[in-house]
């Protein structure tokens, strides 16, 4: 196993009130249905969010993964997520990252930075493809993550 890894930041402003954007981010069942390769959210005690990552293909190779996230929220302006499995697991996926949500004058500026990890059986050698393959699918997710949060917005 080779673990890789490859980050994105974004930013928009969301012409709605920010309460509208904090319910859907916090909602698993709704960020689950609107991001790609996530079949599934579910929450586990206070402040852990237990995701099923399927249906990827990496350089030929199908991967799936169920990682956990500690959240941890900031009422209506941050959420942050942190990889933290139960102890003694070892999961192939992680996320790093947040969002940050502020008032604008044309709705609510939404900012986002993430660091995503994966432990797949690839050589080190091939880190070059494999990082240019997430970078594509990290794009697309976040493109299909947007639509479908802004169309659930009514935007």
């Amino acid at each position: 196993m080779s673990t890789f890894s490859s980050s994105t930041t974004a930013e928009a402003v969301v012409p709605v009130e920010r309460e509208r954007v904090w319910a859907a981010l916090t909602d698993p069942a709704l960020v689950a249905a609107f991001t790609p390769f996530i079949s599934q959210i579910t929450v586990e005690g206070d402040d852990h969010w237990i995701w099923r990552l399927s249906g990827l293909q990496v350089l030929g190779k199908g991967f799936s993964a169920t990682f956990t996230e500690r959240m941890t929220l900031e009422e209506g302006k941050r959420i942050e997520f942190t990889h933290d499995p139960p102890p003694g697991a070892k999961e192939r996926a992680g996320v790093h990252g947040w969002y940050a949500l502020a008032d604008h004058p044309r709705g609510v500026l939404l900012e986002t930075s993430m660091e995503i990890c994966v432990d797949l059986p690839l050589p080190k050698v091939s880190g070059g493809a494999v990082r240019t393959t997430m970078r594509g699918v990290i794009n697309q997710m976040g493109d299909r993550f947007s639509k479908n949060l802004l169309h659930h917005l009514g935007v």
